[in-house]
């Protein structure tokens, strides 16, 4: 008789510093099924191993990996594995700042969502999350996705493809580009967030990263960290050390200097350093 699998129940929970996230909730689980249940926020999952079959307003769905769920909230629904070794799921419970209320209807109708590029922006945000540092990547990734899910639930036309409706409703901006470059050099060290950007320069969120994407060619939290590592650079050169160049640069830590520097330079900001002292 064959080895009954071991029933295992991971999970790691936590709050991000980014507007509109309540939760982001990672788990696998094998065996476990969830009970009806309602929550307060929206549930944006996504399915990394096995699949999960649920009950949304009476009717049953499933989630295959290359599928973005988004379950709205008040909704009961449940939740169970589809496949005999369970499930991998990423989930972010967001709040009606991201999506309103009025979309409850449009993803109580299609909550299963086939799109290869959300699926990828979804797992793009994720793992910015995990990044202690990299908050202004994740905010802005995750506004794209809130524009694209908009799109899905309440497309502009029947006609059109959420692809096409993108392009459509981005337009360029320079003038708005110019002043949030300047916003973050005046900012490099301090660093802000997209939230507050958008505020003071009175943007929507989703059309300040667009407006600066489209102008310069990176997004602008590949900017602000392409500042911090010229700084960078020029600290190591004068003998400080990489923590210390770290918490002069504006980086969260060592850890996340040393992520961005060797992406950007090719080596570690120590070696970079010592470099340096062999000449």
């Amino acid at each position: 008789m064959a080895a009954k699998p071991t029933v295992q129940q991971e999970v790691s929970a936590w709050r991000p510093r980014i507007p509109g996230v309540v939760e982001v909730f990672h788990a696998h689980f094998t065996e476990y099924a969830y009970p009806m249940h309602v929550h307060d926020a929206w549930t944006l999952l996504i399915v990394d191993d096995g699949a999960v079959r649920y009950d949304l307003d009476r009717h049953e769905h499933g989630t295959p990996h290359d599928t973005v769920s988004l379950l709205p909230p008040h909704v009961p629904h449940n939740g169970s594995p589809a496949t005999p070794d369970g499930f991998r799921k990423r989930v972010l419970y967001l709040d009606s700042s991201r999506l309103g209320e009025d979309l409850i209807g449009p993803a109580v109708d299609a909550p299963d969502l086939r799109d290869p590029l959300l699926r990828l922006r979804v797992g793009q945000v994720h793992t910015a999350l995990t990044r202690p540092g990299d908050e202004l990547e994740a905010e802005s990734r995750l506004t794209l996705v809130g524009e694209r899910l908009r799109t899905h639930l309440r497309p502009a036309d029947g006609s059109r493809t959420p692809h096409l409706t993108s392009r459509l409703t981005s337009r360029p901006d320079p003038a708005l580009a110019r002043r949030l470059r300047e916003l973050l050099d005046e900012r490099v060290v301090e660093g802000l967030s997209l939230d507050e950007a958008a505020r003071l320069l009175q943007a929507h969120p989703a059309h300040l990263v667009r407006a600066f994407s489209s102008a310069y060619g990176i997004a602008p939290h590949q900017y602000l960290n392409a500042r911090r590592v010229d700084r960078a650079r020029r600290l190591l050169l004068t003998d400080h050390g990489p923590a210390d160049v770290a918490a002069l640069t504006g980086f969260h830590d060592q850890a996340h200097l040393t992520r961005h520097f060797k992406k950007l330079v090719g080596v570690p900001p120590g070696r970079y350093r010592d470099s340096h002292r062999d000449n």
